[in-house]
């Protein structure tokens, strides 16, 4: 039987053991601080559980607009609808909780051995966990990252925090200051904006998420700013200051912002260090991620890495398939390399951000060659009829074959109706194929079969 040790309980670590267990391994995880790593206990589920608050709020606050008045009647008073934050924050805790333990439980389930402790390689065959050394023929590494933290903006947990110290506030920040402007901040920024608070947010670049497809970033900062947050573009945080009762932020251009909190949201760091890697053989790169290949191998015989801690996409959909991957190389299964161009994001503003394949700006650039269209949302009934106004659906297909490669959808519930292109792309369908596909009607999805038809090969005696 093959002894597979898994150093890391989150989505990287736990899908592996399962698939492992499965195949017949004996399967040890260790996890310092439960099943499902911070992914579960700090970050992505409490985040989104957050966000799900907020966008119900937010809902509220908009039903005006469909005729629905509150006991302040149509002048815009919503007759006391608030946030008990800690309500709100409870709830987030206890959820994550409740999932790391149904996580816990699976495992267990299919026989898999958790030691809590922090584990370290000894050799690529040896992992000690606390006080215990295990011997493994595989070993899977899959710890995870941490907030970056900015020299002169270290957190206090009390007025300067990173995400992860947001669900311990007994009140909802007075007046909170989001520093970064990537995915994490623009969620943070607007949930809170949402629940109540006043936001600023700083951003490096011209534009919010400047990583993302432009246009969606247009629309979520032309929302935002509608909402009255105070978005400040072009330049860098170079400290951030308690004061009596509050915050100062200093920025590079002479700036200031004060707030009651800050928030830093400027990237992750691997969690790598003090863990025997190198010693070990395993390469790390300058910033200290693992570095692997398509099938999650490492440098050193028997060692795979998965998630966060390699520094390839960090999504937890993508931290599963790596730690999947890892046990079919290793067990012997066959197995397909990790294929980038197919995975599926999602950012959990309100309204959503997701997209798959090709983007707008490798298009726009040269570097692949495709037909594109863009439908506002504004004329999808469904829509219509639950007034939102704001976002739009994008598809992308090669000129002359019309194979789907891609596309981005601003909406609400991105995530979900984002499905349909993301199944187009992996399995190489044509837009032909997408328009053929029966759309409920009225219905959000009923745009994505309606881009695919604008997009459909004219055939040579003028048909469709």
């Amino acid at each position: 039987m093959t002894r597979i040790v898994i150093i890391g309980g989150g989505p990287g670590g736990y899908e592996a053991a399962l698939v492992a267990a499965q195949l017949g391994a004996d399967v040890t995880v260790v996890e310092e601080h439960g099943p499902g790593g911070a992914c579960v206990l700090t970050d992505c589920v409490p985040s989104k559980t957050l966000i799900a608050t907020s966008v119900r709020k937010q809902a509220l606050l908009d039903a005006a607009s469909l005729g629905v008045y509150f006991t302040g009647g149509p002048d815009g008073d919503v007759g006391g609808v608030y946030a008990d934050m800690p309500l709100v924050n409870g709830r987030v805790k206890e959820l994550a909780q409740a999932q790391s333990a149904d996580i816990a439980s699976r495992l267990a389930a299919e026989g898999v051995e958790i030691v809590k402790a922090r584990g370290r390689l000894v050799d690529p065959q040896v992992v000690r966990a606390g006080d215990r050394t295990i011997r493994a023929d595989v070993v899977i590494v899959a710890t995870g990252a941490t907030p970056r933290i900015l020299p002169g903006a270290e957190p206090d947990g009390e007025r300067v925090l990173t995400w992860r110290q947001m669900y311990d506030l007994d009140t909802l920040p007075e007046h909170l200051i989001v520093v970064g402007s990537g995915v994490t901040g623009a969620e943070f920024a607007g949930a809170y904006r949402s629940l109540g608070s006043d936001v600023t947010l700083v951003s490096s670049r011209d534009r919010m998420m400047p990583n993302e497809d432009a246009d969606a970033a247009e629309v979520l900062e032309e929302v935002y700013r509608r909402r009255g947050m105070n978005v400040m573009g072009r330049t860098r945080a170079s400290s951030v200051k308690r004061t009596e009762d509050g915050v100062v932020v200093t920025l590079e251009d002479g700036r200031t912002a004060e707030g009651s909190h800050c928030l830093m949201t400027v990237g992750m760091v691997p969690n790598t260090s003090g863990m025997g890697l190198e010693e070990a053989g395993v390469q790390l790169d300058k910033g200290g991620f693992i570095q692997v290949d398509k099938v999650s191998r490492t440098s050193a015989s028997g060692v795979y890495a998965a998630g966060d801690c390699t520094g390839v996409l960090m999504l937890a959909s993508v931290s599963a398939m790596q730690g999947r991957i890892a046990v079919w190389h290793a067990l012997g299964e066959a197995v397909q390399p990790l294929r980038l161009a197919t995975v599926a994001s999602n950012i959990f503003t309100d309204p959503e951000i997701a997209a798959v394949g090709v983007s707008q700006r490798a298009i726009e650039s040269g570097e692949v060659e495709a037909n594109v269209v863009k439908l506002p949302l504004a004329t999808n009934a469904r829509a219509k009829m639950q007034g939102f106004n704001d976002g739009f659906v994008k598809l992308f297909c090669r000129p002359h074959t019309g194979i789907v490669l891609g596309g981005v959808v601003v909406a609400p519930s991105a995530s979900e109706l984002i499905l349909a292109v993301s199944v187009a792309v992996s399995q190489r369908l044509t837009v032909d194929q997408l328009a053929h596909t029966f759309a409920v009607y009225p219905s959000m999805s009923g745009s994505v079969t309606e881009a695919a038809r604008r997009l459909m090969q004219p055939l040579p005696n003028g048909g469709v």
